[in-house]
């Protein structure tokens, strides 16, 4: 067990309280300050050290401090940082051909963002102007961004403070397979009801839908996902109607699923998306999201555009070394070998913990769904207490899911097997700890 100092009553909380807005969540009771990182470990202010198994929500892909990624970043800083898309930039044109040809998408165009949110807003942009509609289907439990677009197609209730919205969106059944009135089929009768559901959807719809939004693993949603093929099976019904599909593969892109480089891979059967959404993890820590479409898609707007920060030089720099450095080392190939053994460890300990619904996922990119042992209800204080739990085992984990009630894995893409090891058997005894608490026994 690791040793954390307790930092009761912070001046820096207390700081922050009075400063940033209310509804900032920070994790933890006693929330900590993270002053400096190496590899897959990071430090707080106490000095305590942690292994971080979330990495900044997804975004720190490969390590902290990567050695290629700071001498980028630095050689760059001491060139020229800022610019903008109204002057060339020979380090945004070299990652754009890469993302390019990595994407799948035919006669790909890239344009560059500062975040997720902003490259799914971009994206429906595209979509409702290249169909001329402001209707959008989405799935329901997702989430993509927080912007008020983006929200107005948010499919999780915890994570959408306005039901007002620009667009109007529909919601499908697909995101969650192990709940909802779908979840005794099998995998092929679930996809064919959820195909029955999309076609009832299309034959409400007033109008001509813009696009479909999704997520291939829904990540606040918990990591939840439908059965391989079922957005393939969604795009066939699209595609008679014309229709845009839209990947959100903001959490799911670069490798981190082992299986794929993206998460549309999955549902492939159909062909690429027309439109790719990418942030986070590309960056490894930099503020950088982006759009992969068509050239016909891409190009569809008629009026000035131009992005003030999206594809600077220092953050695209930074990136196109992170992307080197994942390619080269096969990072994917890491997070399918390390993942499945991790993920095989967490269903072991699972087994005999009642506490645990279920453990999903794939590659570096795990859930794990709490509940109450004796009613399986949902149980977001679980979450909670887990989460403080393995904070005070030198463990950082996320949360997520319908009400905050599954645990979010998802380590740097450098994951050794012996840190696999250590932080399931942090996690274990922060579920033990948890499950003892809640039946009412002495930890």
């Amino acid at each position: 067990m690791a040793t954390v100092t307790e930092n009761l009553h912070s001046p820096l909380h207390a700081r922050h309280r009075a400063v940033m807005p209310d509804w900032v969540a920070t994790y933890y009771d006693e929330p900590i300050e993270i002053t400096h990182g190496q590899g897959r470990h990071v430090w707080d202010a106490e000095g305590n050290r942690y292994l971080d198994f979330f990495g900044g929500i997804l975004t720190t892909m490969t390590a902290h401090a990567l050695p290629e990624v700071t001498a980028a970043i630095t050689e760059q800083a001491g060139r020229i940082l800022h610019s903008s898309t109204l002057y060339l930039s020979r380090q945004a044109v070299d990652l754009a051909e890469r993302i390019a040809r990595l994407s799948g998408i035919p006669d790909a165009r890239v344009f560059f963002t500062t975040s997720g949110t902003e490259a799914n807003d971009t994206a429906l942009l595209l979509a409702t102007t290249h169909r001329r509609s402001n209707q959008v289907l989405a799935l329901r439990n997702s989430y993509h961004g927080r912007s008020f677009t983006s929200i107005g197609i948010t499919g999780n209730s915890a994570w959408s403070p306005t039901s007002l919205s620009p667009l109007q969106t529909l919601y499908v059944h697909g995101g969650v397979r192990t709940r909802g009135p779908y979840a005794h089929l099998d995998d092929a009768a679930f996809t064919a009801a959820c195909v029955a559901d999309l076609e009832d959807i299309l034959g409400q719809a007033n109008g001509s839908v813009a696009a479909l939004i999704a997520e291939p693993i829904q990540g606040v949603g918990g990591f939840t996902s439908g059965p391989d093929g079922l957005l393939a099976a969604f795009k066939r019904v699209l595609d008679r109607h014309g229709i845009l599909w839209i990947s959100d593969e903001v959490q799911t892109g670069w490798g981190r699923t082992g299986d794929h480089f993206w998460g549309w891979q999955a549902h492939d059967q159909a062909g690429p998306p027309d439109i790719l959404t990418f942030a986070k993890g590309i960056g490894n820590g930099m503020s950088m999201g982006g759009v992969v479409a068509r050239a016909e898609v891409m190009n569809c707007l008629t009026a000035n555009s131009i992005s003030t920060f999206g594809g600077s030089p220092i953050t695209t720099a930074g990136a196109l070394a992170n992307l080197t450095y994942l390619v080269d080392h096969d990072l994917q190939g890491n997070a399918r070998r390390v993942g499945g053994l991790l993920k095989s460890r967490l269903e072991a300990i699972s087994a005999a913990l009642p506490i645990v619904r279920e453990v999903r996922g794939r590659g570096l990119m795990l859930g794990v769904e709490l509940v109450e042992p004796a009613t399986g209800e949902p149980s977001a204080q679980a979450a909670s207490l887990v989460l403080e739990a393995a904070r005070e085992f030198g463990l950082l984990i996320g949360k997520g899911g319908r009400g905050g009630n599954a645990l979010r894995i998802a380590p740097p893409l450098t994951l050794s097997v012996a840190e696999a090891e250590e932080g399931a058997s942090a996690l274990e005894d922060a579920l033990r700890l948890t499950q003892d608490k809640l039946a009412g026994g002495r930890p």
